[in-house]
């Protein structure tokens, strides 16, 4: 069984503008065209069995649109994280709403929501998070986007983690996206989940053993960051690595499960 804990979708009407443009600032290539048709017979044909998809409410006017549709397009394979913008005047009332919607978390950006990780405007929100039991995906490292910007570099994580032990914290990206050193230093090995979205393209094999002996290897969780990479190419990489089966079913499904409390 595979569960991709890191996939984006679109609504039809957004989805190529969505996907041209962030392939425009990037120069990254894309394998599914974002919308939610293509990218289930994409998921489907890479062997993915559940899906999580994550949003970002990219202005503080969008949260509210933004997760009415991550909640109706939300089915057993595609299971959603909402969404809310740290602008904007309800975001505190708007996470009480992403519960009762039953999302299963909240996607959060540094870099396409302008805030820093550790900044305190923030800390509000991971309280109300926290109280909710809503667990937390964070963009984590550099963003090819926004070259040299520093506000979600995994020190600024490791801050928030001390001020908040019992949030429930998903770190994307191994820990640090393109800054897997630092990763290392300042995340694995502490009481949180990591995800392996995009690893391939800026880690080897070897690097995910080594997390693995320093990271709980029931914290980790297998992501593709679909549709910048597919399932497919980023299961191969975790296959690879030549860890034990019973990690690499911890990996691909196990430790999801246990997160998302499904079967």
């Amino acid at each position: 069984m595979r569960i991709d804990f890191h996939t984006h979708v679109f609504p039809d009407k957004l989805a190529e503008k969505a996907i041209t443009s962030i392939s425009q600032h990037t120069g990254a290539p894309y394998f599914a065209n974002g919308t939610v048709k293509d990218t289930d017979e994409k998921l489907k044909a890479w062997n993915v069995d559940v899906s999580v998809a994550l949003h970002i409410a990219t202005n503080p006017g969008q949260q509210h649109n933004v997760n009415t549709w991550a909640a109706q397009i939300q089915s057993k394979t595609r299971l959603c994280f909402g969404s809310v913008h740290p602008d904007a005047p309800d975001a505190l009332e708007e996470l009480e709403r992403i519960k009762q919607l039953g999302l299963h978390g909240v996607k959060l950006h540094p870099y396409f929501q302008s805030f820093a990780i550790d900044d305190k405007k923030m800390f509000p929100l991971y309280d109300r998070a926290c109280a909710l039991q809503l667990p937390l995906l964070l963009h984590v490292g550099y963003d090819p986007s926004y070259p040299g910007a520093s506000e979600g570099l995994p020190h600024r994580l490791a801050a928030v983690l001390e001020n908040f032990p019992r949030l429930t914290v998903i770190a994307a990206h191994m820990g640090g996206f393109d800054c897997t050193r630092e990763a290392m230093e300042y995340l694995w090995g502490k009481p949180i989940y990591i995800d392996t979205a995009i690893a391939s393209q800026f880690c080897t094999p070897e690097t995910l053993c080594t997390m693995v002996k320093k990271h709980d290897a029931e914290r980790i969780l297998f992501g593709s960051d679909c549709p910048w990479s597919s399932s497919l190419q980023e299961a191969q990489w975790i296959e690879n690595s030549g860890l034990s089966a019973d990690v690499l079913e911890h990996i691909f499904y196990k430790n999801a499960q246990r997160l998302l409390h499904i079967t």
